[in-house]
């Protein structure tokens, strides 16, 4: 089956096509935030950040769904995941309008950077609860034989509207900095994302309460049961080594993905410019580049799967993962760091893509929330992990030519272990839910 009808029949779904702009409009307030957040933490003119600096950002953003996540994935199996959408982009969106006048009145000292980052804490947490909620949720919007043409485009709106996002907050913080001072139009670039937050409240008010799941009429769970769910869940995991496999490759993907944006960001702030401001520039430029690669994996994946399968795509793409990881041991430049970027951003999003197709097609739906909170964990954690790690190995320039030698090594290593545990596990079984475009 050709790409375009494919993609014809999926947005003939109207409860898929609110699904995708619900996406780019929650996760376009996330670009938004994250570059707020980057402008004013990493990127003001008092601050000269290194890898520690970065880890701590990371972890005080990421790591508290990372711990909770397990306790709170059973609710998406139980709540209307409707519902924890709308409530989570209206707490978003209030959280953000906090954070832009806390920094507007210059309340981000004392006791106020409590405030300050208790508030980014709480919405960068919640938008992991919810787009678990949005994945476990995906296979309402689709027939059970789309998996792969949904999973290849739900995951890719999301960097596009990180990639919109970011230039709304970068094209806010550059044009209003001169008039109204960096801190103001810091302020200013959470507010746009509290107004695309509420955006995205408007569109999910549009489904039915029960329109994304979980089917209607389980009972709630005492916290004992809950606890024990959890371990069900596992096991159920335990009894699906595709998806298995998938989730421990993801992981180290993200990690070396990690790895490599902390690189990125310290080179660019502490080695390619001196000015705050430009190196604010050229950050979103490198993010831009990263989001393409994002982006063009709706395309891609697709395509490779259908004349080569899901387990040679998967491989595939880490490979180009490798080449690209490569490129700046020999020529480490900007620019070529961008070039890698973009290809690093085709692998590890196509690769993504061919994980989340193996989980949505081997996991039974009433544990599917559940794993896939596990799912965002790993990925969390890994980003964590890289910080870290990079903190301990790389220079304050982020530039090492072993550091970049090592992470393409890394990519090999989980081509090679990823193409062997799969054979053992069986070609056929990674094909479950490609059937829409392979026409197998």
């Amino acid at each position: 089956m050709q790409i375009g009808p494919a993609l014809r029949r999926l947005w003939r779904h109207e409860p898929f096509r609110r699904l995708l702009i619900l996406r780019i409009l929650s996760q376009a307030g996330d670009g938004t935030l994250q570059v707020g957040m980057a402008s004013y933490v990493l990127f003001s003119p008092q601050s000269q950040p290194d890898a520690w600096a970065i880890a701590g950002v990371l972890a005080i953003t990421l790591m508290p769904f990372t711990v909770l996540g397990p306790f709170v994935s059973t609710l998406l199996d139980r709540w209307s995941r409707r519902q924890v959408t709308v409530t989570s982009d209206i707490i978003r969106s209030c959280l953000a309008l906090l954070i832009g006048g806390l920094i507007a009145f210059g309340l981000t000292g004392g006791g106020w950077q409590v405030v300050f980052y208790g508030a980014l804490l709480v919405a960068m947490s919640v938008n992991r609860f919810m787009l678990a909620g949005l994945s476990a949720g995906l296979q309402y919007t689709v027939e059970p034989d789309e998996y792969l043409t949904s999973s290849s485009i739900i995951p890719t709106v999301g960097p596009l509207g990180v990639v919109i996002g970011a230039v709304l907050g970068f094209g806010a913080r550059v044009g209003l900095g001169p008039v109204l001072g960096a801190n103001r139009a810091d302020a200013v670039v959470f507010w746009v994302a509290a107004v695309l937050f509420a955006g995205s409240v408007m569109v999910a008010r549009g489904f039915h309460r029960d329109a994304l799941g979980p089917e209607p009429g389980q009972p709630r769970s005492t916290p004992g049961e809950v606890w024990r769910g959890l371990g069900v869940a596992l096991q159920h995991l335990r009894t699906r080594p595709a998806a298995q496999l998938g989730l421990v490759s993801m992981f180290f993907t993200r990690l070396l993905f990690g790895l490599f944006s902390v690189t990125v960001i310290l080179a660019i702030r502490n080695y390619f410019n001196t000015d705050p401001d430009e190196a604010l520039g050229d950050l979103t430029l490198w993010g831009l580049a990263t989001g393409a690669g994002f982006i063009v994996c709706t395309v891609v994946v697709p395509v490779l799967a259908r004349r080569l399968g899901l387990l040679r795509s998967a491989i595939l793409v880490l490979c180009v993962g490798m080449v690209a990881q490569a490129l700046p041991v020999a020529w480490p430049s900007m620019w070529v760091l961008f070039v890698a970027s973009f290809f690093i951003g085709v692998a590890v999003q196509s690769f993504k893509i061919c994980v989340d197709t193996v989980v949505q097609a081997h996991i039974d739906e009433e544990y599917k929330g559940r794993v896939f909170v596990f799912y965002d964990m790993a990925f969390n954690s890994a980003f964590v992990v890289a910080a870290v790690i990079a903190a301990v190995t790389l220079p304050d320039t982020g530039l090492s030519a072993v550091g970049f030698a090592v992470m393409a090594l890394g990519y090999a290593a989980v081509a090679l272990v990823f193409t062997a545990l799969a054979r053992r596990i069986g070609t056929a079984t990674f094909e479950k839910g490609t059937e829409d475009l392979t026409g197998r």
